[in-house]
């Protein structure tokens, strides 16, 4: 079971449209939602997946484990990529621009979630620059644009944070870009290794996840449905460019985040303006 209900009925057997001449990057996809993101996607025969992470033994056990499970042989790399790390960061998208002259399918899955207070390496607070800034190449804007208040908050508070700015992003995306598909979304609550970290990090969140966690949420493939029919399932014309969704394909129109295009924009120039302060 879980939180969302009346979702569309999408099986990414029958429901992932024709993916031959299709090159695809998904972060984070040597495990969980990312893993099963690249399987699912890998079983209708792309042109090429890059799958980034950070280590390489993790991303090739990965990467064998999947072609396993494939009837046809597909090519999967491994994209080496630190989203904690801007060099990282730079590094990649180099070495996908070297290999291929287009990108059609970017999922943006790899995140972290409840970690003890720290920083990236350009000091950004770490959920914030690895949930966030690093993709770009409390609930208000300063909130998140602060990074002494919001790394001096608690772990739930700075998560909240980076995923308000991914909504906030993928909106500003859209209006910037609008021939690209650029959509938000909540996978749901599901049991991945997201929730590591969160265990030994505060006694009421720790209560949760042993006690409560099991009843309320998904399992992987269940959780990867969303991301796979927004990225690989639905038509175009289906999808409400600079949206956000919930599980499966439920579009959220009255999210606040989505709709404020003064906080998109401003949280889209604040990002630019760090990044270029570190030379990016």
């Amino acid at each position: 079971m879980g939180f969302f209900g009346g979702s569309i009925k999408f099986k990414p057997e029958t429901g992932i449209k024709d993916l031959a001449s299709k090159v695809i990057l998904v972060t984070g996809g040597n495990v969980g939602l990312g893993k099963e993101t690249v399987l699912q996607l890998a079983k209708h025969r792309p042109q090429k997946i890059f799958l980034a992470a950070r280590s390489e033994s993790k991303a090739q056990e990965a990467i064998a484990d999947i072609s396993k499970q494939l009837q046809d042989k597909v090519d999967i790399e491994w994209l080496p990529l630190d989203l904690a790390s801007l060099a990282s960061v730079k590094t990649a998208a180099e070495r996908v621009a070297a290999k291929t002259d287009r990108l059609d399918l970017l999922v943006l899955n790899a995140g972290i979630m409840a970690v003890p207070p720290g920083k990236t390496d350009a000091g950004f607070e770490i959920q914030l620059g690895t949930n966030h800034a690093f993709n770009f190449g409390p609930a208000t804007l300063d909130g998140i644009t602060d990074q002494e208040k919001l790394s001096a908050s608690n772990t739930v508070v700075r998560y909240g944070a980076s995923k308000t700015a991914n909504i906030l992003f993928a909106a500003e995306l859209a209006r910037r870009y609008p021939a690209f598909t650029s959509v938000s979304l909540h996978p749901g609550v599901i049991r991945t290794n997201l929730y590591a970290s969160a265990t030994t990090y505060g006694t009421l969140m720790s209560t949760f996840l042993n006690y409560a966690l099991p009843w309320i949420s998904k399992d992987v493939p269940e959780g990867a449905l969303n991301q796979l029919y927004l990225s690989a399932g639905a038509a175009k014309d289906q999808i409400v460019n600079g949206s956000y969704y919930t599980p499966v394909g439920k579009l959220q129109a009255g999210n606040k985040w989505a709709k404020d295009a003064d906080a998109g924009k401003r949280l889209w120039e604040w990002t630019e303006a760090e990044l270029a302060k570190l030379g990016y």
